[in-house]
């Protein structure tokens, strides 16, 4: 193979060995200055048509692909958006995701995703590690502690919390009403007839799963709570089921934290012949894609989480834009209040049945 020559122009299609074009090469090729091919990539100041023209077409013969850190320097922004999740496994945490990188695209913004596995020492180290390389952030953290220190330690950077547990004022959040699902998911297990309603929780110390307990208590009114600890996870919802049905006064419904601990209690009430709805009811919480899949099909309550993820990435980009000492600055609390999907799992069974025990 013959080596390349010192007359092949930088960046020249067709050689493999080519040297990378720079912004001088494309200002020598559109024949205008640096300042103004920096003005027409960063979108910066006036330049004709005609300039606009002739530098794109220099970009596109010389296939220029601009420097990320110089572009950053000359803009202060890196069009890049840092995300800080407990987790990157599961279907709630894929749809989350999938929202925020829908709007991302949308207005050309790139995503950094790092996770902090529930720890306040490993959140502000994905924190440090992202300062500099984007231009805001999303912390999503089940801890109120961990959230307020990313929040802290972000310095003069833009940061939108996630279900951080707190509503107070002065700080850009949305939160979901996990209280108030938590409650409608027990009405509606009464209203079906269903007295003996049992809890699957999220791990203590989870604001969320703490949340929705105390949802589940307030809405239970005279009766004793019956409540078994789970992660979040299926494994630990099938866990949670086998150890409510070994209680010496079996539940007639479930309420579970999360949908997939609940994928989980269905199938160890199938796997112990039980009957669901007519044996016993369940219900979820988030409605992911599973929800609607399993059979029976899961009735839970939705918090739409794609649309969380998009609405998340839309506020920080104004945030963004905005500046840090913009009047007016987003220090809103969004609060996102679930709603009831009714389906197969929580079906009425006559009221005979109920009291006949």
């Amino acid at each position: 193979m013959a080596a390349p020559t010192a007359a092949s122009p930088a960046g020249q299609a067709g050689s493999p060995f080519a040297k990378a074009a720079t912004m001088r090469d494309v200002a020598e090729r559109a024949q205008v200055s640096v300042a103004s091919v920096s003005r027409v990539l960063n979108g910066l100041g006036v330049t004709s048509d005609a300039t606009r023209q002739r530098v794109l077409d220099a970009v596109e013969h010389l296939r220029y692909v601009p420097h990320f850190g110089a572009r950053s320097l000359s803009t202060s922004q890196n069009d890049t958006i840092g995300v800080i999740l407990p987790d990157l496994f599961g279907e709630f945490f894929s749809e989350l995701i999938r929202g925020m990188d829908l709007a991302a695209r949308a207005h050309g913004k790139h995503l950094i995703v790092s996770s902090s596995h529930d720890g306040a020492d490993d959140t502000l180290a994905a924190v440090r590690s992202m300062r500099g390389r984007v231009d805001g952030m999303i912390v999503l953290s089940p801890h109120v502690g961990a959230a307020n220190l990313a929040d802290e330690f972000a310095g003069r950077m833009p940061v939108l919390l996630m279900n951080a547990g707190s509503t107070e004022a002065g700080r850009a959040s949305i939160v979901i009403d996990n209280h108030g699902g938590a409650g409608a998911a027990v009405q509606h297990l009464r209203a079906t007839g269903r007295r003996r309603i049992a809890h699957i929780r999220g791990a203590a110390g989870n604001v969320e799963a703490d949340t929705r307990a105390a949802g589940y208590v307030a809405a239970l009114g005279d009766q004793a709570p019956m409540i078994v600890e789970g992660d979040f996870s299926q494994a630990s919802g099938h866990r949670a089921a086998t150890a409510l049905l070994a209680m010496p006064e079996r539940p007639d419904a479930v309420f579970a934290a999360n949908d997939m601990m609940a994928v989980g209690a269905l199938l160890a009430f199938q796997e112990a012949g039980l009957r669901c709805p007519e044996d016993i009811a369940v219900v979820g919480f988030d409605d992911v894609p599973i929800a609607a899949l399993v059979r029976p099909a899961l009735t839970t309550m939705r918090v739409n989480i794609a649309e969380i993820g998009r609405r998340g990435v839309e506020r920080l980009i104004g945030m963004v834009r905005a500046g840090p000492n913009a009047q007016g600055a987003d220090t809103a609390c969004e609060i996102v209040r679930p709603i009831l999907v009714e389906r197969q799992s929580t079906a009425a069974v006559p009221t005979a049945r109920f009291n006949n025990g």
